[in-house]
């Protein structure tokens, strides 16, 4: 095994969002860093957005599930406990390179939901702790949308103006104002002029597959250029098999596999950045005589309360052309008329939805053949062609986010039949949709389609429940007390005080909106501390 003694001030395990924000706040700061990622760099170029096939490579190299992939650096994912698969990316830039672009902030009542609603556990830190780190990533990302939504408290302000409103979101605006229901235009880290390294959005509408023009804020744009030159050391094809620790019980470092070699890298200071599956993958491979049962895992809830957003849709068909393909396509208008908790309803929290593009010719058959629209009639044989020529590009649709409440039983496990192709364990996915998910679910639908009857559709239908959203939340989990929590207010771990968690995982609750957001402001937050309190930082050996 090679031993780098080239020691890290900060080691920080996988490259996507969360490690791209706190590498350049930290590189910033003049700390010696190091990132070590499975994946490699993203060459605009091989992004399908572009290309006249793009829906046929975008179902396959690109998707986001990484057991339909299958690339060298994807490690599979044991889902035969699971209701749904699970989507993440492994590359720089992480997740963000497929996700929408959809920036949506927590509610004030996500964080208090214990004292609000009597379920699950309040955060340790509040709306008002997290705005000012909200709005300094919202200006790293190139956030652009209409100030003042009044869904949130006042002063929610972003750096870019909006994209003009989409024909799919004027047409649907028209009818929520008939129900005297909330919708706001959308608000994306899409920037709408050339922004830092940010090119102009030009619209392709193919977000969710990565923007070969380099627009959408995925931090392999963003962030890690910048930190790299600053000092930042990323080491590509590198995959973690354990975190290291000293007799002090203190982290010391990373051991890993690159082509098939063994590798240490030592540091001072180790952030987890893998995010919600990989991050307590790791932890639990992390065992020794100290931490027998997976390292920063006293509490026994490593792994334990995934939340993971299983999004449903509905989908229109209107008369006018709305051009729905047309970019950005993070979100045309988004609602939160039906967010928090109701008890009239049968359920407690609620649901955002967000307007977004239903896409190209693939995607449109895919929401014609689903269930709904198999009873009418489907979209194959006899009368198929009129039915292309009369939905495409007059389709709109409304994906629901549901708030996820944690359940200890969903969670994370290793695999005793799956390994990666380094012989590591795969992760096992334990997870069924709650019923009070489900309600939440059922409730948003039901209203989602009167919102399109009221905006002048001719027929809309449920397109489908549980899917897979990759909002991959709460494995490792904050809270004040070690007995009921993996880490403190600022993700470090209670167990090793030189171990800090900054990706999805330290969320206690999921929130009902797009985590993006919540995680860059939760790292960057997290670096600053460190930043701060670097001096009385206690480090391995």
């Amino acid at each position: 095994m090679s031993d780098s003694r080239n020691v890290a001030d900060v080691l920080i395990i996988g490259a996507g969002m969360s490690a791209g924000v706190a590498a350049r706040h930290l590189t910033d700061a003049g700390l010696r860093v190091v990132c070590l990622e499975q994946g490699e760099w993203v060459d605009p170029g091989n992004l399908p957005g572009n290309k006249p096939e793009y829906e046929v490579l975008g179902s396959g190299n690109w998707y986001p599930d990484p057991n339909v992939r299958r690339r060298r650096e994807d490690y599979p994912l044991d889902v035969s406990e699971s209701d749904l698969p699970l989507f993440m990316y492994n590359g720089v830039g992480g997740s963000s390179v497929l996700y929408g672009g959809i920036w949506a902030r927590a509610l004030p009542s996500d964080l208090r939901v214990r004292t609000l609603d009597g379920v699950a556990d309040d955060w340790p830190i509040s709306y008002a702790e997290l705005v000012g780190w909200y709005q300094a990533v919202e200006a790293e990302m190139g956030v652009s949308g209409l100030d003042g939504n009044p869904a949130y408290p006042p002063g929610f302000a972003v750096p870019l103006d909006p994209a003009p409103i989409h024909r799919t979101g004027l047409t649907m605006a028209h009818g929520m104002n008939k129900l005297g229901w909330h919708w706001w235009p959308g608000t994306n880290a899409i920037p709408t002029r050339k922004y830092g390294e940010q090119e102009q959005c030009v619209r392709y509408g193919i977000c969710r597959m990565g923007c070969p023009q380099g627009s959408k804020a995925s931090t392999d744009v963003t962030h890690f250029p910048a930190a790299i030159t600053r000092g930042l050391t990323v080491i590509t094809r590198a995959r973690v098999a354990e975190i290291t620790v000293d007799e002090r019980g203190l982290a010391t470092g990373a051991v890993y596999f690159r082509d098939g070699q063994e590798h240490f890298q030592p540091a001072s200071v180790v952030l987890m950045a893998a995010n919600g599956i990989g991050t307590p993958r790791l932890l639990l491979m992390s065992t020794s005589r100290r931490f027998p049962h997976g390292l920063a895992n006293s509490s026994g809830l490593v792994g334990k309360r995934l939340m993971v957003h299983p999004y449903a849709s509905t989908v229109g068909v209107y008369d006018d052309e709305l051009e729905d393909w047309l970019g950005p396509a993070g979100e045309h208008i988004g609602s939160m008329q039906f967010y928090e908790t109701d008890a009239s309803r049968g359920f407690v929290r609620g649901a955002k939805w967000s307007l977004i593009p239903v896409g190209g010719p693939l995607e449109a058959v895919d929401k014609w053949t689903g269930p709904t629209s198999l009873a009418e009639g489907g979209f194959w044989g006899e009368g198929s062609a009129e039915e292309m020529r009369t939905s495409i590009g007059h389709l709109m649709q409304w994906h629901i986010v549901p708030e996820d409440l944690p359940e200890e039983q969903n969670q994370v496990t290793l695999s005793t039949e799956l390994t990666d192709s380094d012989g590591l364990p795969a992760p096992k996915i334990h997870y069924r949709v709650s019923e009070n998910t489900r309600r939440i679910v059922d409730f948003n639908l039901a209203r989602t389609l009167e919102a399109h009857e009221a905006a002048g559709a001719t027929r809309s239908w449920v397109a489908g429940r549980n899917h897979t959203s990759g909002h991959n939340t709460g494995t490792a989990r904050m809270g004040d007390d070690p007995a009921t929590s993996v880490v403190d207010r600022w993700g470090r771990s209670h167990d090793v005080p030189n171990l800090y968690v900054i990706d999805g995982s330290v969320f206690p609750t999921s929130t009902g909106v797009n985590v993006g957001a919540t995680i860059c402001a939760l790292a960057k937050r997290t670096a600053s501390h460190l930043v701060e309190q670097a001096r009385h930082q206690v480090v391995g050996a």
